[in-house]
Parts: structure tokens; C-alpha cells; sequence
């Protein structure tokens, strides 16, 4: 009989892109070799990726170092807003500054974000049917990574907000079945070497 098993979920943000964020760099390029070189020792079954270039990439450099692991473009994984709170839903201070980022936003990014959040939600988080454990890998954006983490501590809504993600770092969330879920690791750079490391944080986070 056919029962309910734990998902194991790895999210990664894509390695460092070019200015104009067309392809990566070659830090970039290394970034992701060295996570695919880590995952090596995860059971990983699949690795879903967003449909842009910088993520499409590292989803390939990646599961080149990984064997047989096959590779799903999903709309969900994209870059987008996942979801636009509301002034009263936001600290009072800082609500200004927040809602004027994210009008800066496109206005696609912010008017299609939170439906494809919600199919994000569905598709890659929660135990899964059967009677093994799943191990896969979504190679997606910052916002996305914040927007699942969040998720899983049951946080407000508005709280994927202030969440960072380095470039090729590491977050596995743990869904299992009559359990809360558990973020096992969060932003882990261990893979990287310093001088790798660095440039995966915003100029006044790397230390």
C-alpha cells in the first residue's frame, strides 16, 4: 500500500551573473561547480530550475558534476514578487522604504509573483506520496528562497522579506509527514572557498 513519505527540499540561489544578468560569470560558473561537487553525496532524484538564464545555468553546471540527475524548467522557480503585503501588515518604521522597493519591481513580476508563489507552495514543498524519500534540488532566485523559508517557519506572510540568499549557497527544508516542517540548513556557503564566498554577498555583508 502506498503510504506518505518525507521530502527532503534543497534550494539554491544561481551563481553570480554578468551586470546585465544574461549569463554567469566566471565566478559564477564556479560557484555552481562547486555546489554540484557538494551535492554529490545527496540522493538527489531531480533538479527543477527557473526558466531564466543565470538560472538555467547553474541548474546545468550543476547537474553536470551529478550523475543522471535529470533537469525541469519551471515557471514557478522563476524571479518574481511572491507576495505584495499591505502597509498595516508591515512594521511601521521601515513600511515606506518596503513598499516603495517593491514598486520599483515590474509590474509583471509584481502582478503574476503571488500565483506563481502559490504553485511554488504546491509543487515543492510538503511530503510526497509513496513509500520513499525524495531528495530535489530547486535552483531559483533569492526572493523565492526567502519566500519558501518563510513558508516552513510559518512566518507572516510579508516576512520572505529580509531574507538574503547567497549566490550557490545552501538551504534544505525537511517535510515530514504529521511534522512540522524544518529548515535542516540555511545560506551554508561551506562549499565555497573565501575568495568565492565573498562575492556571493551584497558589497557590506561580505566579511
Amino acid at each position: 500500500m502506498t503510504g506518505t513519505a518525507t521530502r527532503y527540499l534543497y534550494l539554491t540561489r544561481h551563481g553570480e551573473a554578468s551586470p546585465d544578468e544574461s549569463e554567469l560569470t566566471g565566478i559564477g560558473r564556479r560557484q555552481a561547480v562547486l555546489l554540484g561537487e557538494r551535492l554529490r553525496r545527496s540522493p538527489l532524484t531531480a533538479i527543477h530550475h527557473g526558466p531564466l538564464p543565470r538560472a538555467t545555468r547553474t541548474a546545468q553546471l550543476i547537474r553536470e558534476q551529478l550523475d543522471g540527475v535529470p533537469l525541469h524548467v519551471s515557471e514557478a522557480a522563476g524571479d518574481y514578487i511572491p507576495y505584495l503585503p499591505q502597509r498595516h501588515e508591515l512594521p511601521p518604521e521601515p513600511a515606506d522604504a518596503m513598499l516603495g522597493r517593491l514598486a520599483q519591481f515590474p509590474a509583471e513580476e509584481r502582478e503574476q509573483g503571488p500565483e506563481l508563489a502559490r504553485s511554488a507552495l504546491a509543487r515543492f514543498t510538503g511530503p510526497v506520496a509513496g513509500d520513499e524519500p525524495r531528495h530535489e534540488l530547486v535552483v531559483t532566485h533569492n526572493f523565492l528562497v526567502g519566500w519558501l523559508v518563510r513558508a516552513a517557519l510559518d512566518a507572516p506572510k510579508w516576512r520572505w522579506m529580509g531574507l538574503y540568499h547567497a549566490n550557490a549557497a545552501l538551504t534544505v527544508i525537511k517535510y515530514e509527514p504529521g511534522r512540522p516542517a524544518v529548515v535542516l540548513l540555511y545560506n551554508d556557503t561551506g562549499h565555497l572557498p573565501a575568495e568565492l564566498r565573498s562575492t556571493a554577498f551584497p558589497p557590506d555583508l561580505r566579511i
